[in-house]
């Protein structure tokens, strides 16, 4: 009889369910974050390759 009365609690109780829920939306967020972060990393090297380049380059005037 306590058996059946645990397992009604249980599946009656929803907090850690919500917890669940956060958990996993949690983790989704964080793992689109570094997906995206992977892409524009791989995207903005040759950029900032350029730039470099073109302010090495560059002649700085100091007299108007």
């Amino acid at each position: 009889m306590k058996f059946f009365k645990l397992a009604r609690k249980i599946r009656t109780e929803e907090d850690g369910a919500v917890t669940v829920d956060w958990v996993v939306l949690t983790a989704a967020v964080v793992g689109l974050g570094a997906a995206a972060l992977t892409l524009v990393r791989g995207k903005t090297e040759g950029l900032t390759e350029k730039i470099g380049t073109y302010l090495d380059n560059a002649e700085v005037k100091t007299t108007f």
